[in-house]
């Protein structure tokens, strides 16, 4: 492999790995500190008891989260150093705000909770959980104003081969931003509700002591997650519709879509032939395609070979085509997984209505078994997001081959790349490790104290 390939591989598991941990970090940050505002509120023990057990969860997370995001920053100056000379002046500035302003806020304030708990009052200590909620969402929407302009670039100019900062207004207002934002906020919130309703649902499982407190999670983590994953799904189609604007090729790419139809038809299954970019077999419903990208049942779609036309005519002779196969089935399994989750929050939704919290053996081990559910779907929508912007490192300005270091060798790539697997590795090892041992320890560990 030459460096490229090298240093496209290291980038992408680097940012998987990383990305594992940030959504539940941003969704478990707001649990928290809803259920200490609801202790604070209530006076009740139990309230107390669950900030503490799923806090400290979070705390372990949060540190790995931590560990592998700085890794991050570094790879843009070593693997994609012309990337970084391009395109500096304008992404350095919200990750440098990112880190002097949201990760400072959430990382002071997360230590004040650790060590406040007899220090200060209850209205005062539940405060200062919900800053490190909102430190860590607004690190997550600083970064997703950096990733927005390699999607959507706006508010720059092109002066002495550089892109260059013409209106900061402009990043902050990108109208991806506010697709992206919301997108990756409430799926944070279903990986939380699934964390915990799957842990919960373990010691529902084996009947362990403190059930009040597992109860209450388990009923926490239904309504939770239902409001995170119908906002998930409504706002995934929002920015679907935004995209068929920006990135028509990503949608068409999602969709195996080939050829321009007016109306569009979606694809329930289908096996193309990317050679040839045409089907071998496919199950279509007509006109739905439409529907999702216009709300009527009418309105074309673009096509990969028409578009791959057009962005000749406009970029010049090459290849715009993203994988298509790996879009499509990242894009499928990132919104399957989705209406899977919904559908058994629903069923749960309609047990703890029914005042009923004797849920059968198997719908428990399905929800202990459904923790991995968001995981697989962030994981994919993630994928899924960068692969099919392919060929583009910034859309439309710069490609990939373009930003890639010219004085690193495969060699030198190949070398970090197998040292930041088995580093990673070790440490998904121990974090996996403390996450059971601690959930599996359940409240137990937890010593309430008085005020």
């Amino acid at each position: 492999m030459d460096a490229l390939m090298l240093a496209r591989w290291q980038f992408a598991i680097t940012t998987v790995y990383h990305f594992f941990f940030v959504p539940l970090t941003l969704g478990l940050s707001i649990a928290v500190a809803i259920m200490e505002t609801i202790y604070v509120r209530t006076g009740k023990e139990e309230y107390k008891r669950m900030t503490k057990f799923w806090g400290k969860l979070f705390l372990i997370n949060f540190a790995i989260g931590v560990v592998t995001g700085i890794v991050q920053e570094f790879q843009f100056g070593m693997n994609w150093s012309e990337y970084s000379r391009f395109v500096g002046d304008i992404f350095g500035a919200p990750l440098a705000i990112e880190a002097l302003l949201a990760f400072f806020l959430e990382s002071t304030f997360l230590g004040i909770w650790i060590f406040g708990w007899e220090k200060l009052s209850r209205k005062m200590h539940a405060i200062t959980m919900w800053i490190v909620a909102i430190g860590s969402n607004l690190s997550a929407l600083w970064i997703l104003i950096a990733n927005s302009f390699m999607q959507q670039p706006v508010g720059y100019v092109i002066r002495n081969g550089r892109a260059e900062m013409s209106d900061f207004f402009a990043l902050l207002t990108n109208g991806h931003v506010w697709v992206q934002f919301p997108h990756v906020f409430f799926a944070g919130m279903c990986t939380a509700a699934f964390f915990i309703l799957g842990i919960s649902a373990w010691h529902l499982f084996k009947k362990s002591e403190d059930a009040l407190v597992y109860q209450k999670s388990f009923k926490f983590g239904v309504v939770y997650g239902l409001i995170g994953t119908l906002m998930v799904i409504l706002v995934g189609h929002s920015q679907a519709q935004y995209m068929i604007k920006i990135q028509p090729m990503k949608m068409a790419a999602a969709e195996a879509l080939w050829q321009n139809e007016n109306p569009a038809a979606m694809s329930l299954f289908t096996i193309g032939n990317e050679k040839e970019r045409k089907d071998v077999f496919a199950i279509r419903v007509p006109a739905l395609l439409s529907f999702l990208a216009y709300n009527r049942f009418e309105g074309e779609v673009k096509g990969i070979n028409d578009i791959q036309q057009e962005y000749e005519q406009l970029y010049g002779p090459g290849n715009y085509v993203p994988p298509v196969a790996i879009s499509y089935w990242t894009f499928r399994i990132m919104t399957g997984l989705g209406f899977v989750m919904l559908f058994m929050l629903l069923f749960g939704l309609f047990k703890v209505l029914k005042g009923s919290m004797d849920f059968a053996p198997l719908y428990l081990k399905l929800m202990i078994g459904g923790i991995a559910l968001p995981y697989l779907a962030n994981s994919t929508g993630w994928i899924f997001t960068e692969i099919a912007r392919q060929p583009w490192a910034v859309f439309g300005v710069m490609r990939v081959e373009e930003a890639v270091s010219v004085a690193v060798s495969s060699g030198e790539v190949f070398f970090s790349l197998i040292a930041f697997t088995l580093l990673y590795g070790s440490l998904m090892a121990a974090t996996v490790y403390l996450l059971k041992k601690y959930a599996v320890a359940g409240t137990s560990e937890v010593i309430p104290e008085a005020h």
